[in-house]
């Protein structure tokens, strides 16, 4: 082949990888210094709704500099927690579900590595009420949402069953024990980190999704679990304005993306 011939060649190979290395989203905010390298990237969605994504965007910064500060208090106490390199955390925002062109759930992905004996991610979630520009807790979806209430054990009882279920599935049986599952109560700030759950039907939910972490209800080799709650279980609970927003199944492939 001519030396012609091998530069157009090489010439083609580079138009063909720079359309997937453009698509790498750009970080929306981000820190590089001596001790740490975080990032914090919003998805497309988010960002067209300006007072949603001004709510994530300081989120996320406030994150990024709290573990910037603490990266540096840490080094100044112990360099040797550094002699692989800098720390590197990265977050990410994304919508999972939009229900009634109102409530937007999202998911916030944590990835850190701090020198350990492996990195480590979290889940978080934000339920958002475009009506009102500002976070929810899923409590006006309910009668009553009171701890050990019959809503909250309703609940509990139904992310147990998922979970065994999603355990099955992964041939993880043995970890779906009373064990595992202990630090979870039957209370809203104690059963997890909760979304609107996806629908077929057009502009409902399905139900609730509840999204665990590494450790959560599992050893880290398991990763991430997500437990489904279908509405019709949360039904007799629903407040009359909610129960408009509740209808249709899951769809299949949410269920197989847990």
């Amino acid at each position: 082949m001519s030396l012609y011939s091998l530069r157009i060649a090489a010439l083609l190979g580079l138009l063909t990888v720079a359309p997937a290395l453009a698509a790498e989203p750009k970080p929306d905010a981000s820190i590089i210094n001596k001790v740490i390298e975080a990032n914090v990237t919003l998805d497309p969605q988010i960002k067209a709704d300006a007072p949603l994504a001004a709510y994530c965007l300081a989120d996320g910064k406030t994150w990024i500099d709290k573990n910037a500060a603490d990266a540096a208090k840490e080094r100044k106490e112990d360099p040797q927690a550094f002699r692989d390199g800098k720390w590197s955390f990265e977050r990410k925002y994304s919508v999972r579900s939009v229900v009634a062109d109102r409530y937007v759930s999202i998911l916030r992905d944590d990835y850190m590595n701090t020198g350990g004996a492996h990195p480590n991610s979290d889940v978080n979630t934000i339920l958002w009420d475009k009506s009102a520009a500002k976070p929810i807790s899923i409590r006006p979806f309910f009668t009553e949402t009171a701890d050990n209430g019959p809503a909250m054990k309703a609940m509990l009882a139904a992310v147990i069953t998922s979970l065994k279920a999603e355990k099955k599935k992964r041939d993880a049986t043995e970890t779906a024990t009373a064990e595992w599952f202990k630090e979870l109560q039957p209370k809203l700030l104690k059963i997890g980190a909760v979304t609107l759950a996806p629908s077929t039907t057009a502009g409902k939910s399905s139900g609730l999704t509840f999204h665990y972490p590494p450790y959560a209800v599992g050893p880290y080799a398991e990763g991430q679990y997500v437990a489904f709650v279908p509405w019709e279980t949360l039904k007799p609970y629903l407040s009359a304005e909610s129960q408009a927003i509740f209808g249709g199944a899951r769809p299949k492939g949410d269920a197989e993306d847990n």
